[in-house]
């Protein structure tokens, strides 16, 4: 399991008093898509939680944090920061937005969250990772995730003026499009089972949680073992989507989110 073997545990303990913890991925925010903008601005904002986990992909991309002050970019780190104020607010780089660093995190006061982590709360241990290291099938996919988690490769691309970074990020996302498009989306790569299912084991838990797949359900793993996969949000399209997980005492509840009618939350 070579790509998987690359993700090392870390550990996140949630506070006794904490009572719910709401995850969210894949919101691929950007100036174009102004409704999921919203939506997911109402969702930070009238959420109950106590914390909100985002694992990954929270901007279709992210070119570094020197694009933070940039208007929609602005927009955005307000709607976070205003957030981590009231409660905690934790972020998982997603393969859009990899670059994202501590500068944009101290910016927000958001709690970095690495790829993968083993979340104890409510009396047990739930792995989270955005799950692109886990989509082995997708080779092609894995040699880029190796070549820009080079520390090297990430030093060097930010020495580049940022419009060149941004015309390259472009670039990549067309051509990713473009071979979506070849391909049905029933062909598209998922999370290999057995690589799961030995992160799990490691980490000693029986409840995968992640993203980036676009296909949100509850999915066996083994007679023990299950993975919850979060939707994708969308909301300027012509079938708004997008989901939330809720964790407490009481387990895994998967809703709708608030602009799609789940309620005050």
């Amino acid at each position: 399991m070579p790509a998987a073997a690359a993700l090392t545990l870390h550990r996140f303990d949630a506070p006794a008093q904490w009572r719910t913890i709401e995850l969210l991925s894949d919101l691929h925010l950007q100036p174009e898509a102004p409704r999921t903008f919203d939506a997911w601005r109402e969702q930070m904002q009238r959420s109950d939680a106590d914390a909100v986990f985002i694992l990954g992909d929270l901007f279709e991309a992210w070119v570094g944090d020197d694009s933070r002050s940039d208007a929609f970019e602005h927009r955005v780190a307000e709607v976070l920061r205003a957030t981590a104020a009231r409660k905690t607010v934790a972020f998982m780089p997603g393969n859009r937005d990899f670059m994202l660093g501590e500068a944009m995190l101290a910016h927000c006061g958001m709690r970095a969250l690495p790829d993968a982590t083993v979340l104890h709360a409510f009396g047990r241990r739930t792995v989270l990772s955005h799950g692109d290291a886990l989509c082995l099938e997708d080779v092609e996919y894995q040699r880029f995730r190796a070549m820009v988690q080079d520390p090297a490769w990430r030093a060097a691309a930010l020495q580049m003026p940022l419009a060149e970074r941004r015309s390259r990020a472009r670039s990549m996302r067309d051509a990713s499009t473009a071979h979506q498009a070849q391909r049905s989306p029933a062909l598209w790569a998922d999370v290999d089972a057995a690589a799961a299912l030995q992160l799990l084991g490691a980490a000693g838990s029986d409840t995968l949680i992640h993203g980036h797949t676009h296909r949100p359900g509850c999915v066996p793993l083994s007679p023990a073992a299950v993975r919850h996969v979060l939707s994708d949000w969308d909301f300027d399209g012509a079938a708004p989507r997008g989901n939330v997980i809720r964790l407490s005492a009481q387990g895994v509840e998967t809703a709708p989110a608030i602009a799609l009618g789940a309620g005050p939350r």
